[in-house]
């Protein structure tokens, strides 16, 4: 069935694409004559970045509370599975619909998403390396890529036959596939997504895998896994990291290890599906234009790819104190980044409209659903055969 026209003023029409303006897109050269449209005024972001800032406080205050599900603890010590930036997510969509926020905060609110996306990307590249990617060995490596292929299929194809947006089953298949919302917000510029496509694609994965983080370990039972089995299943299949180590050592110690392995694994592929992401994007383009593949690649996409290979060679220097303490660098950049997710969440949170995202919500929780299912019976099928 065809996707329904929004109705949205022209206002409305002009807001949109906030995570578009996440870079320029250097790749495309008009053949027409381009029209140089007038400048807009001025925006102060100040407003924008105050009101997010004061909903990632209050999301950070929910992420530590002392209790299930926001603090899980087990032999592996305490996780807190629920994420920060997912909360100001949902904070921020509460305060930006039912509170009395002003136009000015939320057009500030725009403007941190599009500045603030690009530096949280970058340093995302200092979680990722690929020392543990021999660990796992061949059999568990092709279990990960078949999933991986099979859930960003299995959400394009499902997304196709309800009529939901391209890009926003692209984002679902990609959360999927890899690592939830850090592939979510990595991809989205790349495609040239809006902040609905962001939005639907981040609301269904969180909600799906967090389901999927509580019924695995009791799934896993009744499917008779040991417990390597059983963490390659929930490490390969699994959307984020916290819920993958939170769901393998609920199983057992072991399966918690070899889950946390496979994830990371799964994980440091995020690099190459961006590059085949970014230039199947460029190729499909059909809107009279040339691309120049040669910068293709975006500035923040160049200082992702020299963090993760500068960790994966173990070359990011480690902060020593006059006290004796120590900081691995790659650690403080990764909270840096947790940080600047939180806070980006925060100010997409406060654009949304949730009126609009109602109208399509429940397809792109269909799609996420049809592409879990399809991850989680690929990889039961794989390990059966080949572990």
């Amino acid at each position: 069935m065809a996707q329904a026209p929004l109705k949205l003023s022209r206002e409305a029409l002009l807001s949109l694409g906030s995570m578009e303006g996440a870079y320029d897109l250097p790749v495309v050269e008009k053949r027409t004559p381009k029209v140089v449209p007038k400048p807009a005024p001025a925006v102060n972001p100040w407003p924008g970045y105050a009101a997010a800032a004061a909903v990632s406080l209050f999301a950070y205050a929910i992420h530590y509370l002392p209790f299930e599900p926001f603090r899980v603890a087990g032999d592996a010590g305490v996780r807190r599975p629920v994420s920060a930036a997912i909360l100001a997510m949902f904070v921020g969509a509460f305060a930006g619909n039912f509170l009395p926020v002003g136009k000015t905060v939320l057009e500030g609110a725009k403007l941190v998403a599009r500045r603030v996306i690009p530096v949280t990307i970058a340093l995302t590249g200092a979680t990722l390396s690929i020392a543990n990617a021999k660990a796992v060995g061949w059999r568990a490596g092709v279990v990960i890529l078949a999933t991986m292929i099979a859930a960003m299929l299995a959400s394009w194809l499902a997304g196709q036959a309800l009529g939901l947006w391209a890009r926003t089953s692209v984002l679902i298949g990609a959360g999927t596939a890899i690592c939830g919302n850090s592939a979510i917000i990595a991809a989205a510029p790349l495609i040239d997504a809006e902040d609905r496509d962001v939005m639907l694609s981040m609301g269904s994965i969180n909600v799906l895998g967090l389901a999927l983080m509580f019924v695995s370990p009791f799934a896993g039972v009744w499917l008779g896994f040991n417990d390597d089995a059983y963490g390659v299943w929930a490490g390969s299949t699994l959307h984020a990291v916290p819920q993958a180590v939170a769901a393998g050592f609920a199983f057992s110690a072991r399966a918690g290890g070899m889950a946390t392995l496979v994830k990371l694994v799964r994980v440091a592929l995020l690099a190459p599906m961006l590059l085949i992401l970014a230039f199947a994007h460029a190729r499909s383009r059909k809107d009279g234009v040339t691309v120049h593949y040669k910068r293709l690649v975006p500035a923040f996409l160049w200082g992702f790819f020299a963090l993760f290979v500068l960790n994966s060679l173990g070359w990011l220097p480690v902060l020593q104190f006059k006290n004796g303490y120590s900081l691995a660098s790659d650690t403080v950049l990764a909270e840096a980044g947790n940080i600047l997710l939180t806070l980006s969440m925060a100010a997409m949170g406060l654009e949304m409209n949730l009126h609009v995202m109602a109208r399509v919500g429940g397809k792109a929780v269909v799609v996420g659903t049809v592409a879990a299912i399809v991850a989680c019976a690929v990889s039961w099928a794989l390990i059966r055969t080949l572990l």
